[in-house]
């Protein structure tokens, strides 16, 4: 018996790691999130028992409750479960939870890190999080907790001059945004990239004190993240286009 889990990337089918690659081709069972590009399931064997677990906002197919015992089951009847979770799973992915509960059923378990959205959206929207000059450092936040508050980490993060990366927290831009306006940041650029690394990728770029407008003009939503800073500015609006535009050349 055995778990392992995978990090399968910010989207892009082809920012899986080797290593995540073979572990889909070992699974028995695979259990997959929303945020998991499809293609990647072409990875595992045709007798793999392929299971939808994903949480999107509004929408769950499976709560974490469910999917604990669910691995324990799927392990015990068929083998090695690979779970599969968009970005890295050890970055607001709740993977430790699932590692710790297969644990105390005897369940051997690994993991493969995956890449995560926080660094590699901004990057493929042409935005650097550090830079010489500008950002020094970044921050990484949830913009919801499990209490369905703002982390108080923010407002920590919106006196810093790093650069901020706020992941799951569209529904609560707006809230957000008054949290760097209280803290002198009006002026502050503001990215929010939409399918980061897909083709259909977007972004909207604005300040802090426009942000939310611009965002329900563009009528861009989840899944996005939120990236505050004055690097926010470096980001080129055409840049993912030209890229993709290159690619299918």
């Amino acid at each position: 018996m055995k778990l392992t889990l995978v990090g399968a990337g910010p989207g892009d089918p082809d920012l899986i790691t080797v290593k995540g690659i073979k572990a889909l081709q070992q699974a028995d069972v695979v259990m997959y999130d929303a945020l998991v590009h499809p293609v990647l399931l072409d990875h595992c064997r045709p007798d793999t028992l392929k299971v939808y677990v994903g949480k999107r906002r509004g929408a769950y197919s499976c709560v974490q409750e469910d999917i604990n015992p669910l691995i324990v089951h799927y392990a015990h009847q068929y083998g090695h479960v690979v779970r599969l979770k968009g970005g890295d799973s050890f970055v607001f992915g709740r993977g430790y939870e699932e590692i710790e509960f297969a644990r105390q059923y005897g369940i051997i378990t690994d993991v493969v890190p995956g890449i995560s959205s926080s660094y590699a959206v901004p990057a493929s929207a042409g935005i650097p999080l550090t830079t010489r000059g500008i950002s020094e450092s970044f921050w990484v936040v949830t913009g919801t907790t499990k209490a369905g508050q703002l982390s108080s980490d923010l407002q920590l993060a919106a006196q810093s001059s790093a650069t901020v990366v706020v992941l799951m927290g569209m529904h609560k831009l707006a809230e957000i945004m008054t949290v760097f306006g209280d803290n002198g940041k009006s002026e502050t650029p503001v990215a929010i990239i939409q399918n980061g690394t897909l083709p259909e990728e977007q972004v909207v770029t604005g300040r802090v004190n426009d942000i939310a407008e611009k965002v329900a003009e563009a009528g861009v939503g989840n899944p996005a993240i939120i990236v505050v800073g004055d690097v926010a500015a470096l980001g080129d609006p055409t840049y993912r286009a030209a890229v993709v535009a290159a690619e299918q050349a």
